[in-house]
């Protein structure tokens, strides 16, 4: 028998519905030779800085930078009882492997990790790595399940951008809120992209036009245009002196170009162009997509091709629309005509 631990409970649903674990525990479900089983986000954490030393409970100046020798976790209180149930999950003598069905990606393999470490457990992992809720993709990634061996550097890196972010925004934040008697946030992503947000914004407010004058000349049935100019004068000058005088066409050239269809949203992209369209922040786009993907109404495609190059034939997509919206479209690559529900 395996143990199926998924993200979220509604994925682990979905999951052992087409498992045909259909039977309801506490904390997890269980038939057809399965136990399918959840995390709750991230059920263990990196702990805060008082558990290294009671000293840390209070922001000072003397006791920056806070380095860890060795990374301490901790579970939330309201978090205890699903951790419990999956360490008893895992210590079941019926279950002789574990598979890690967390969502695709970094931080699905580093909220798996973490837990299994925080157990103890030591029975052999294997990967489900799907981007679709669909049943027949789902089916697919379990008849395709890898050793959990293949993943080790990506969890690797899911620990590195974690201890980063617990560096720079425990130790920062703690400073500039030191120094400056007031609770100012700083973070390893945040506070660059607002130090960027913040230079653009001056740069717009420091920007100051400047008029320029373009000679043109009606040369029957096209306009010609010459460079710009800041010197009214100059140009007027110039449009004067050809103005009524022939003029000779010396080169003429013609492209044929091939406009290809615009390519399936990434993340970043998708937010921008639904603040844009209908104003959603940032995590408003992002919890939409979650939702969809979970309903099984949008496909996340594969960011890494070294892992996985597995993609479902038929499955929704979102795609730019020529229509100035975001529609859904029944397949992975458009085609020219393809049909859209909008």
């Amino acid at each position: 028998m395996k143990l199926v631990v998924a993200e979220k409970p509604s994925v682990a649903q979905s999951l052992a519905a087409v498992l045909g674990a259909k039977e309801k525990k506490d904390g997890y479900l269980e038939g057809g030779g399965w136990l399918v089983s959840w995390c709750v986000g991230h059920l263990v954490e990196l702990a805060q800085p008082e558990a290294y030393g009671e000293q840390y409970a209070k922001w000072r100046y003397a006791d920056l930078p806070i380095l860890p020798a060795h990374w301490k976790y901790d579970v939330a209180k309201d978090k205890k009882k699903q951790l419990g149930v999956l360490r008893r999950l895992m210590e079941d003598k019926r279950v002789d492997a574990v598979v890690c069905a967390t969502d695709a990606g970094r931080e699905g393999e580093l909220i798996f990790r973490l837990v299994y470490q925080q157990v103890g457990c030591s029975k052999p992992i294997l990967r489900l790595w799907i981007s679709s809720m669909e049943d027949a993709a789902i089916r697919d990634g379990f008849e395709h399940l890898r050793p959990g061996a293949d993943y080790d550097l990506l969890y690797r890196a899911a620990l590195c951008r974690a201890g980063a972010d617990w560096l720079v925004g425990i130790n920062a934040t703690r400073l500039f809120s030191v120094l400056y008697g007031d609770t100012l946030n700083v973070g390893r992503v945040m506070t660059p992209t607002l130090a960027l947000i913040v230079q653009r914004e001056d740069a717009i407010r420091s920007f100051q036009s400047k008029p320029f004058y373009v000679p043109e000349l009606t040369c029957g049935g096209f306009t010609a245009a010459g460079e710009k100019l800041e010197d009214k004068a100059a140009a007027e000058a110039i449009q004067t002196d050809c103005d009524g005088k022939p003029a000779v066409v010396r080169k003429v050239e013609r492209q044929k170009k091939t406009v290809q269809p615009p390519r399936l949203y990434d993340l970043t992209t998708l937010q921008r162009a639904c603040n844009r369209l209908y104003g959603f922040t940032a995590q408003q786009t992002l919890d939409y997509l979650q939702s969809l993907y979970e309903k099984k109404l949008a496909t996340i495609r594969e960011q890494t091709a070294s892992i996985s190059q597995r993609i479902c034939k038929q499955r929704l997509a979102l795609w730019p629309c020529g229509c100035g919206r975001i529609c859904l479209l029944a397949r992975t690559a458009p085609r020219a005509g393809a049909g859209r529900d909008h």
